[in-house]
């Protein structure tokens, strides 16, 4: 895991179009056409609206165009109002900063990969698809949606995708799709907590690696409470805060000057991610694995919280 930092990069929305029913594409390019940072399929970037309002979203454009990125909104009308903000004022002309690409969903090397779409899942798979045409690799997409109307991006996907509309055709078939435990067949999976549970509950003797999601929400429900306070060194300013028991690190580090830029404060974005100097972090989010945790060297201050008294984190 990298520290992405916290600079921001001016862009304009130069296109808007409906992807499918409750769906717009976006595609944001720098005001003066100059060469955006490169990025990777499974990568992802914060947007922050004219409104002040931080929310990620996956890339899902063509990552050898260096001048463009696009992403995919879907309008969640429970949501916190960012989709809403989008679909309804957001206009072709109108300027937005986004954080530099990162990302916790690479696509790694292998000759076969199964893609399982849920929704707008679709849209960190649709890179990946992309890179697995170019590099010849044997790949296979298999996307669900509640109806085929709301189902996006569908022209772009081919023929090896098989297309299963909710209303029409029942739940996506996973074991009828799923490799064997152990194949050098790679699973990506995006989609929403049902989705990703199920596939969770038919693949736990596959081994680590073998399967990869990516989550919309925690894998639990996140508290911020602790029983004990812990203190929180800025190693930059040398300025120390103390974390209350129900108080997030992301406040009150925040309250103190770190700047610290955050969007799903859920610990599943990872916009906020913090390195991490001295201490031991308590980890909550649902981005790093097993052998990130243990290296202890970053943290998501949204969520997570001390194990040791007291950390030191650079910023």
């Amino acid at each position: 895991m990298t520290n992405a930092g916290n600079a921001l990069i001016d862009l304009v929305v130069t296109d808007k179009s409906a992807a499918a029913q409750g769906v717009v594409a976006l595609t944001l390019r720098h005001p003066d056409g100059l060469r955006l940072p490169d990025w990777s399929p499974g990568a992802h970037l914060d947007l922050v609206l004219p409104n002040g309002m931080v929310r990620q979203y996956s890339l899902c454009g063509d990552r050898w165009d260096s001048t463009s990125y696009r992403i995919g909104v879907l309008r969640e009308p429970a949501g916190r109002g960012g989709s809403a903000f989008i679909h309804d004022r957001l206009r072709p002309g109108d300027r937005v900063a986004t954080s530099a690409p990162r990302n916790n969903f690479r696509l790694v090397p292998s000759p076969r990969y199964l893609f399982i779409a849920g929704g707008i899942g679709i849209t960190p798979l649709l890179p990946m698809v992309l890179q697995a045409e170019r590099l010849g690799a044997d790949w296979h997409l298999l996307y669900g949606g509640r109806t085929l109307a709301g189902m996006a991006f569908l022209d772009e996907l081919g023929e090896r995708a098989t297309i299963v509309p909710q209303d029409e055709s029942g739940l996506l078939d996973l074991p009828a799709h799923l490799p064997p435990p152990g194949s050098d067949t790679k699973v990506y999976c995006c989609g929403p907590a049902p989705l990703l549970h199920a596939l969770e509950q038919l693949t736990v003797d596959h081994p680590a690696g073998q399967v990869r999601t990516e989550r919309f929400v925690a894998t639990t429900e996140v508290s911020s409470a602790s029983d004990e306070p812990f203190e929180v060194e800025l190693r930059r300013t040398g300025v120390t805060v103390v974390v209350a028991p129900r108080q997030s690190m992301l406040d009150a580090i925040n309250a103190a000057g770190a700047g610290v830029l955050s969007s799903c404060r859920q610990g599943t974005c990872g916009t906020c991610e913090t390195a991490v100097v001295a201490g031991i972090p308590e980890h909550r989010d649902s981005i790093l694995d097993d052998a990130e945790r243990a290296a202890g060297d970053c943290l998501f201050p949204c969520v997570s919280r001390c194990g040791s008294g007291r950390l030191v984190l650079d910023v």
